[in-house]
């Protein structure tokens, strides 16, 4: 009887140190953002999954990689956060956030940066595309999160380069939130 007691008194201990991570909030993004979807998430799977297979897909077109990009960024928090996405795979949430991490990298934005502050900086970004600022002029790519000097930034997103992990996790949520029949 002791040792059942122990154990389940050791099993809920960890069990509060487990529940003691910092939860964070997710970032918000404008609604409507990827296309209909009311609460943009199964837009940013999507939108993310099939931009990100294939980088002829976002050539020369900075505005669709941001998209992507912002897709990446947001969801690695979205999926982990939100109780609404205990349907995906713990290993799907994992690629993600490693998806983060090299996306990242591969467009020089500091890996330690929030959430918050890499998307609102790509929606800043994308808003000064759209009113047709030329990229030397966007002062959002001037500042942190981005560590290259603006000019490559922009050079990286109008030609942004085939991310491996990327395109897993995003394929791999992508197939889930189908096979689990989410809808908005």
């Amino acid at each position: 009887m002791r040792i059942y007691t122990a154990s389940g008194l050791i099993g809920l201990s960890l069990a509060a140190c487990a529940a003691q991570k910092p939860v964070q909030a997710v970032g918000e993004l404008p609604s409507g953002f990827y296309g209909t979807y009311e609460d943009n998430a199964v837009g940013a799977i999507n939108q993310s999954s099939w931009a990100l297979a294939s980088p002829q897909r976002t050539m020369n077109n900075p505005l669709e990689a941001i998209k992507a990009v912002i897709a990446v960024d947001w969801l690695a928090d979205e999926l982990e956060i939100n109780p609404r996405w205990i349907v995906i795979s713990p290993l799907t949430k994992q690629h993600m956030q490693q998806a983060r991490i090299d996306v990242r990298r591969a467009l020089g934005i500091s890996v330690d940066a929030s959430s918050g502050a890499v998307v609102a900086a790509l929606l800043s970004i994308a808003r000064s595309l759209e009113l047709g600022a030329r990229p030397d002029d966007i002062s959002a790519l001037k500042h942190p999160p981005f560590t290259l000097p603006p000019l490559q930034t922009f050079e990286q997103l109008s030609h942004l380069p085939y991310i491996a992990t990327a395109n897993i996790a995003t394929s791999e949520a992508a197939s889930q939130v189908l096979t689990n029949g989410r809808r908005t």
